[in-house]
């Protein structure tokens, strides 16, 4: 099922924003790598570039994520949108959501090969939990 387009993950934006996130994200990384940043001097300016690009609060993110999951993630994870509250959720909306949530699309192919929404799928599920906790719904 399709959901409304203020319901949906803004994955254009996302593919928009990521290319310099991700850059920004390893070239942190390779500086700290190489100097350090003990008085967080170099993380204050990537999250003040990244708050930038994104309009959103850095700090709920932890560079540290990326040793986790990947730069890669963590870049798509701060590039995607926040979800917005709508109005009159249906329940053919939240039972695809929770579907979504409980059941990812796994993707058998190259990374290289899939686009950008089928390498980040997989990672969706943060943003439909926030989307319902803001909505109401006591499943996000």
């Amino acid at each position: 099922m399709e959901l409304r387009s203020d319901i949906e993950p803004d994955l254009k934006t996302a593919e928009n924003r990521y290319p310099e996130i991700l850059k920004l994200i390893l070239d942190y990384t390779s500086h700290t790598d190489l100097a350090g940043d003990k008085n967080l001097i170099t993380y204050q300016h990537l999250e003040t570039a990244l708050h930038q690009i994104t309009q959103k609060d850095i700090s709920r993110f932890s560079m540290e994520w990326w040793e986790e999951e990947g730069a890669e993630v963590l870049a798509f994870r701060i590039a995607l949108p926040d979800p917005v509250k709508v109005n009159d959720l249906t329940s053919e909306e939240l039972e695809e959501i929770i579907f979504r949530i409980e059941s990812p699309v796994i993707i058998n192919k190259n990374w290289e090969d899939q686009t950008f929404e089928e390498q980040f799928s997989l990672y969706l599920d943060d943003y439909y939990r926030k989307f319902l906790k803001l909505n109401g719904n006591p499943y996000g």
